[in-house]
């Protein structure tokens, strides 16, 4: 994080990322100084509602960065902007999303917490764009031309308001990873009680344990003794009404319609009080570690590893066996999780995986069987990635091997 200050006083001059969160009000003029420099802007956390149209100058831009403002329209320049790629204005209070200002280069956008009711047919010709958010706006339907996004693999339409599934969408050749729950098209009228309700008053919560877009997960200790459930327990303390992903409430019924399986956390019971949502949950053994890292700005879309990281092929091949087996266990249970990514498996030095994260997971049980399939050939094509993602990681001494030829002929 770079200061004002600095910026006012030419420290920052060439400066190829600027990354300012100083209760701005105004965009500084001092950053049209480094029109020539400046690759990434991230003005994310201020009180902006607009950008000067002078940032068309920036040549080598190529990400824009400015969630939690206060814009009400996607600031049409940045679709003269001629190298930018990558916009993110999550949560402000965009109403309009003006055809012009979607970046010719368009690869990632995202508007998820915003009050979009309608987008562009620019949208659609933007051909290569891969990431697309748009959870917890008020989307009434897509464009048509969102059938040519031939390059389209991640897309978060959940919490809007579309009365009909977007067939154009499922349909689209590389969509790996769709989350949709919390429209009107997908209501359900299920509310699963296949773990008791407790009350928060239950448990105290320790150290936290990690965290993700729709919650945080804690250790936490029984204030009584608990004759039926396990002693050690996780629970996941869900945030506010919408995420990036959904509605913590559609992230709860997903976890308790998939059931257990030996590859999954396993869900004890739940809190479902006013203004508190939590899951309990079996307590991971300490020696479980994350599988992968989450995607970068470079990889858009795709998991990346530890430098150097590498697994034998036994391993690769034991932990996609697994991964295999539960992404049967989800989809006979008609949940798609969305998410299905190595940097949301746990794992231990034996190659056992536990697999978790249900933030992005849809109950798909109400579409027509034609719609279901393609929801399921669409997480299809997230695991074909799994595997390819843990192959470019095998040892190089195993990539010759049986075994290997085998699993690459599945991706």
């Amino acid at each position: 994080m770079q200061t004002l200050s600095q910026l006012q006083s030419g420290e920052l001059f060439g400066t190829t990322h600027l990354k300012l969160s100083e209760s701005l009000t105004t965009f500084p003029l001092e950053i049209l100084s480094l029109a020539d420099s400046l690759e990434v802007l991230d003005l994310s956390n201020n009180l902006l509602t607009s950008l000067p149209d002078e940032l068309e100058t920036f040549s080598k831009l190529k990400i824009v960065f400015a969630s939690n403002n206060l814009f009400d329209t996607l600031p049409s320049v940045l679709g003269r902007c001629p190298n930018l790629e990558m916009v993110g204005f999550k949560a402000n209070n965009i109403k309009h999303v003006p055809a012009e200002s979607l970046p010719k280069r368009l690869r990632w956008l995202i508007l998820t917490d915003n009050q979009i009711s309608l987008l562009p047919d620019s949208l659609g010709e933007r051909p290569r764009l891969q990431k697309l958010a748009l959870a917890g706006n008020r989307l009434t339907a897509l464009p048509s031309t969102i059938e040519n996004l031939h390059n389209l693999e991640l897309v978060r339409i959940s919490a809007n308001q579309l009365t009909e599934c977007p067939d154009s969408l499922l349909s689209l050749p590389k969509l790996a990873w769709l989350a949709f729950a919390g429209n009107p098209f997908c209501q359900s009228d299920i509310n699963i009680q296949s773990v008791p309700k407790i009350k928060a008053t239950s448990f105290t919560l320790q150290e936290t344990l990690g965290q993700g877009a729709s919650g945080v997960i804690s250790k936490a200790i029984w204030n009584q003794a608990q004759a039926t459930l396990p002693q050690e327990i996780a629970v996941k303390v869900f945030k506010g009404q919408v995420t990036s992903d959904g509605y913590p409430e559609d992230e709860l019924q997903a976890c308790l319609k998939v059931g257990n399986h030996p590859n999954l956390v396993q869900s004890l019971a739940q809190v479902h009080e006013e203004n508190y949502l939590a899951l309990i949950m079996n307590l991971i053994p300490a020696h479980y570690k994350n599988l992968g890292l989450p995607p970068c700005l470079d990889s858009c879309t795709r998991d990346t590893f530890e430098p150097d990281f590498t697994l034998p092929i036994e391993k690769i091949e034991k932990i996609v066996t697994q991964m295999e087996d539960v992404f049967e266990h989800l989809h006979s249970n008609q949940v798609c999780h969305g998410d299905l990514y190595a940097h949301n498996t746990l794992v231990d030095e034996a190659g056992n995986i536990i697999f978790g994260d249900f933030g992005a997971a849809t109950m798909y049980h109400m579409l027509s069987s034609q719609q279901q399939n393609k929801v399921k050939a669409i997480e299809q094509r997230a695991l074909k990635h799994f595997i390819d993602d843990l192959l470019n990681i095998c040892a190089k001494q195993d990539v010759n091997t049986k075994q290997y030829k085998v699993l690459r002929e599945k991706t």
